[in-house]
């Protein structure tokens, strides 16, 4: 027997869309809020493609350094990166170009082979940092796989911390808020795609999706941080350690605090805040 759409029955089902989408050109730099992406194998374009390295090349990020939640990083047409702080005054970075001097930067566990910004900015990251720091770029040439545990042959990654896109449902948030001291902002997360209309952590069930044309795998749970602890607007500190000193209350498992679900994508495309989100395959 054809068993009648949920509908039939007086259920419908929720409607899955895409309520906002962010990249972070510079890591741990401030987000860019988009209406619509291009997605690629590393991730969305332009996402996470320029990193902090101290002068020995080991990556610097927000979780030292939470003054950097403050700096804008945002590329412009021509391909320069400029770079502003309300605080410090601003500067552009043009992207080196092929001929430009390359050098071995550490990411967490792995060493990639980045190319070297021009040092015009290393005044205004000195001042900000208060140590010295060099400004890279990870080009075509500048491979890094994800951990092939949880990924395919072929599969890379930017200079995000694993895996090349990060969901978050809107109503985890939420519930967090609910729960905890005070309310705070999604940006603590850092996601790149923010789902709306799904149960809290619905994500967690998921496989595999389809946002607007592009497939995604859902690869693994997000573990959390002390950075969550910083807030977005303000590169403090939390008083109180929201969000984690309500996330382990209910969201510690064994190998940590997890809040929203990493994602590889299936093929190109574009996504589009507003595109609605297919469920394809649950756990």
């Amino acid at each position: 027997m054809v068993r009648p759409p949920l509908s039939f029955w007086g259920v419908i089902p929720a409607m899955l869309e895409l309520s906002a989408i962010y990249r972070y050109p510079l890591k741990s730099a401030a987000a860019e809020r988009l209406r619509s992406a291009s997605v690629e194998k590393r991730g969305l374009v332009g996402d996470r493609r320029w990193l902090l390295v101290d002068d020995t090349g080991q990556f610097l990020t927000g979780r030292k350094y939470p003054q950097l939640v403050r700096l804008s990083a945002l590329e412009n047409d021509a391909g320069e990166l400029q770079l502003a702080h309300p605080d410090l005054g601003q500067i552009r970075v043009p992207r080196p170009g092929p001929n430009a001097p390359r050098m071995q930067v550490t990411v967490w566990s792995d060493s990639i082979s980045a190319v070297q910004a021009e040092p015009a900015a290393a005044a205004l990251l000195g001042r900000l940092l208060g140590r010295s720091a060099q400004l890279v770029y990870m080009d075509a040439a500048a491979i890094r796989a994800v951990d092939a545990a949880y990924a395919r042959p072929g599969d890379e990654v930017s200079f995000a911390d694993g895996f090349p896109l990060l969901l978050i449902s809107q109503s985890a948030l939420d519930q967090l808020n609910q729960r905890a001291s005070h309310a705070v902002e999604m940006l603590r997360f850092r996601p790149n795609l923010v789902v709306n209309g799904s149960e809290p952590h619905a994500e967690d069930g998921w496989r595999r999706i389809r946002i607007g044309a592009v497939e995604f795998e859902v690869a693994k749970p997000c573990v959390r941080c002390v950075f969550t602890a910083v807030d977005s607007t303000t590169g403090s500190l939390d008083p109180d350690g929201e969000p984690l000193a309500t996330l382990k209350q209910f969201r510690r498992g064994p190998k940590g605090i997890t809040f929203g679900q990493n994602l590889i994508a299936r093929g190109p495309g574009v996504v589009k805040q507003g595109d609605s989100i297919e469920v394809l395959e649950q756990l």
